[in-house]
């Protein structure tokens, strides 16, 4: 099995919100159909990024943190596009938009018809990425973060690299008896 984007972005939701439902309730929190993410969590599984049935499909945060800062900028590069209406994401969006400096070029976004900045086009992992995470605070920080890492200059990827391992490291020690 090929893993595709929308895999990390179904991965990412569950490590944000330590999702343990039903595959309907997630893929209505994202705004993908169950069958999508339930072929998202099998090929997840064949990659390693999330654990099988017998550790409950739990994320297999050490292999994840390898990929995001290891892989995922050649596995699903950032592809830009056009100035447009959108969310903002990578060193534009929290956790990382008060330590990165915001300069004078124009911020990436995603594209949004909603959305409220106006930036360069950032095509996100998956193309509800705008509307899930407006609604998930806590998945849209985790997004902008792999999106850091998918296109971000050197001190905007060691940020996000930090960052990210900071959460994993505070997400496995909860999830420890």
């Amino acid at each position: 099995m090929v893993l595709k984007p929308q895999d990390v972005y179904v991965v990412l939701k569950i490590v944000a919100s330590g999702f343990r439902g039903p595959y309907a309730q997630l893929a209505t929190e994202l705004a993908m159909s169950p069958s999508e993410v339930h072929a998202s969590v099998k090929r997840a599984q064949s990659a390693r990024l999330i654990h099988g049935p017998e550790l409950q499909n739990r994320p297999n945060l050490a292999a994840l943190e390898e990929f995001l800062v290891h892989g995922l900028k050649y596995a699903f590069p950032a592809d830009r596009g056009e100035f447009t209406r959108g969310v903002p994401t990578s060193y534009a969006a929290e956790p990382l938009r008060d330590v990165i400096g915001q300069g004078n070029e124009p911020i990436p976004v995603w594209p949004y018809p909603q959305g409220k900045e106006r930036g360069i086009a950032f095509e996100p992992l998956y193309k509800t990425a705008a509307g899930a995470a407006m609604r998930d605070p806590a998945f849209y920080e985790y997004l902008a973060l792999a999106n850091a890492l998918r296109d971000g200059r050197a001190r905007e990827r060691k940020y996000a690299e930090q960052e990210l391992h900071r959460r994993f490291e505070k997400a496995n020690a909860r999830s420890k008896p």
